[in-house]
C-alpha cells in the first residue's frame, strides 16, 4: 500500500492532510463519527511518488503534540504557511492563502482560550488595525440542545440545521422541529446575539435547557471577564448561535472583525480531543489567521534610508541610530557603498547635522 501523504476531504472544497494510510484512515475513521461523508485518497506527481496538500494546519500541529514532540503538559506551538482550498472561502480571495496561527495543549482551563485570544488580538493589533470587534459564542449550546433532541427520541437532520442557524433564521430552524420546548429553543438561538448582557438574556431563556447549555453559558461569562482584564478598552460582541467551527469546535470558538473588511480577520476555537485520531485526545484550544487578508491594503511602512559613510565615528554613529530605530519597528535600509542611489521605495533618510544623525523627509521631484 501507499506511505506517503493522504488527502482527507471532510467537508466540499476542504482537504486534510495525513501522514500515510494509518493517520488517514484514523482521522476518516473519526470524522465519520461526528457525522461527516469522508473520502480518502492519495494524488501522485506522474513519477510514482505521492503528494499531499492541506487545506488546514491544525491537523499537523495536533500531529506534532501526539507524535513528534509530545509532553505530559502543556505545550504551545505555532506555524505558517500556504494552505489549499479547492475553492475560495470567500468570493475574491485566493484558493492558497498563507495561514499563520497558534495552538496550546495540553490544558482544559479557560485561561489558554483566553491566552489565544490575547495573543489574536495582538496579532490584529501588530497588522495596524485599530478598533477591532471581538465577537466570543460557545459551541456546547448549540450541541448541548441538538443533544438533547436526539435523547428525547425527535430526528434532527444538523446539516440542514446548521445551515439555517448560520443564516440566523428562526422561522426556517422552527419548520424543521417539532413544536418541544428544546426545539424551540433551538429556533431561539439566533435572537441571542449581542453585547455581553446577552449572556444573562440567553441564561434566562434557556433555563430549562440541560445543565451542559448552562455551563456553556457561564464559560461563555468566564472568558468575557479574562478577555477584559487584559483588554478592556475592546468591543466585544456574544453570539450564542456562532458555528463557523461547527464539526471541528466543541468550546468557546473566537473571531476578530472589523467594520471596514468582510469577513473575519482571525479566529479559532477550542477543540478538545481531536489528537484521538493520533492516539492522543488532549484538550487543545487555538487560532489561525490569513495573513494576505490582514494585510490588505494596509499602506505601506515608510523606509528609511542610511547613506554611507567612510568616517569611521559617523559611521560607528550611523549604526547605533539604525539599531535603535528598528528596536522601536521602523524600518532601516542601508546603503553598501558610497554614491548609492536612495530606493524608490524609501520615503525618509537618516542626514548627519550638528547635533548627529538626524531624520528627513525626502522630497522627490
Amino acid at each position: 500500500g501507499a506511505t506517503g501523504p493522504e488527502q482527507i476531504a471532510d467537508t466540499p472544497g476542504r482537504i486534510l492532510l495525513a501522514n500515510g494510510e494509518e493517520d488517514a484512515g484514523a482521522i476518516a475513521e473519526a470524522l465519520r463519527g461526528q457525522g461527516h461523508v469522508v473520502g480518502v485518497g492519495a494524488v501522485g506527481d506522474g513519477l510514482a511518488r505521492l503528494l499531499g496538500v492541506r487545506a488546514d494546519m491544525t491537523a499537523q500541529a495536533v500531529r506534532v503534540d501526539a507524535h513528534s514532540r509530545p509532553v505530559s503538559g502543556v505545550q504551545r506551538l505555532c506555524y505558517a504557511g500556504n494552505v489549499v482550498f479547492a475553492n475560495p472561502q470567500v468570493s475574491g480571495t485566493s484558493r492558497v492563502p498563507y495561514k499563520a496561527g497558534a495552538e496550546i495543549y495540553g490544558s482544559s482551563s479557560l485561561s489558554a482560550d483566553a491566552e489565544i485570544v490575547n495573543l489574536m488580538l495582538a496579532t490584529v493589533d501588530a497588522a495596524g488595525i485599530e478598533h477591532p470587534v471581538l465577537l466570543l459564542g460557545h459551541m456546547g449550546i448549540y450541541r448541548g440542545l441538538v443533544e438533547a433532541l436526539k435523547a428525547n427520541g425527535e430526528s434532527v437532520d444538523e446539516a440542514e440545521l446548521f445551515a439555517c442557524i448560520q443564516r440566523k433564521s428562526k422561522s426556517d430552524i422552527a419548520e424543521r422541529l417539532s413544536s418541544s420546548s428544546l426545539a424551540r429553543m433551538l429556533a431561539d438561538l439566533p435572537l441571542f446575539m449581542g453585547d455581553v448582557d446577552t449572556i444573562e438574556a440567553a441564561r434566562k431563556r434557556f433555563e430549562a435547557a440541560p445543565e451542559s447549555v448552562q455551563t456553556a453559558l457561564a464559560e461563555l461569562e468566564a472568558l468575557v471577564a479574562l478577555v477584559r482584564a487584559q483588554h478592556d478598552d475592546v468591543v466585544i460582541r456574544v453570539d450564542v448561535a456562532e458555528l463557523s467551527g461547527y464539526g471541528y469546535h466543541n468550546g468557546p470558538v473566537f473571531a476578530v472583525y472589523h467594520p471596514e473588511h468582510g469577513r473575519a480577520l482571525a479566529q479559532g476555537g477550542r477543540y478538545d480531543g481531536v489528537g484521538v485520531a493520533f492516539g492522543r485526545a488532549r484538550p487543545a484550544t487555538g487560532f489561525d489567521v490569513d495573513l494576505k487578508s490582514l494585510l490588505a491594503g494596509r499602506e505601506a511602512e515608510e523606509i528609511i534610508f542610511a547613506p554611507f559613510t567612510d568616517d569611521a565615528q559617523e559611521r560607528a554613529d550611523l549604526m547605533h541610530t539604525v539599531e535603535s530605530l528598528r528596536q522601536t519597528g521602523r524600518r532601516v535600509r542601508c546603503a553598501l557603498g558610497a554614491g548609492e542611489v536612495v530606493p524608490s521605495g524609501c520615503s525618509q533618510q537618516l542626514t548627519m547635522q550638528a547635533d548627529g544623525w538626524r531624520i528627513e523627509v525626502i522630497h522627490r521631484s
